[in-house]
């Protein structure tokens, strides 16, 4: 959620510049102080979270880019963008982890303990 103080200053000082797939509203702000860049933000649709940020987006709200990268094409491997699911329930658990039973298969004969 965002805080009320966000709000406001988004209200009073804000214009939107775009947004993600995922419903992010990124801002930058109207009139920056003198000698000073414009200031860029982010409200979250949903739980605020920064890995929901996706790339292209992440470049233009750390000044890689002045302009967002939504435009761009994206090539045959590159992957929709993810969020990070860490402690989550849909989080990656590898074979054998405890919480999968901890369970996995047996070793085959192609490892040798180490011995000094």
């Amino acid at each position: 959620m965002t805080s009320i103080g966000t709000m406001l200053y988004t209200l009073v000082k804000g214009r939107i510049v775009g947004t993600d797939s995922t419903g992010n509203r990124y801002y930058v702000e109207r009139t920056p102080l003198r000698g000073r860049r414009r200031k860029r933000w982010v409200i979250f649709s949903g739980k605020v979270e920064a890995s929901k940020v996706p790339p292209e987006w992440h470049a233009w709200l750390h000044y890689t880019s002045e302009e967002p990268l939504t435009d761009a094409q994206r090539a045959v491997w590159q992957q929709p963008h993810q969020p990070n699911l860490t402690g989550t329930p849909e989080a990656y658990l590898p074979p054998g982890h405890d919480l999968k039973g901890g369970h996995r298969e047996r070793a085959t004969g192609d490892y040798k303990a180490w011995q000094p």
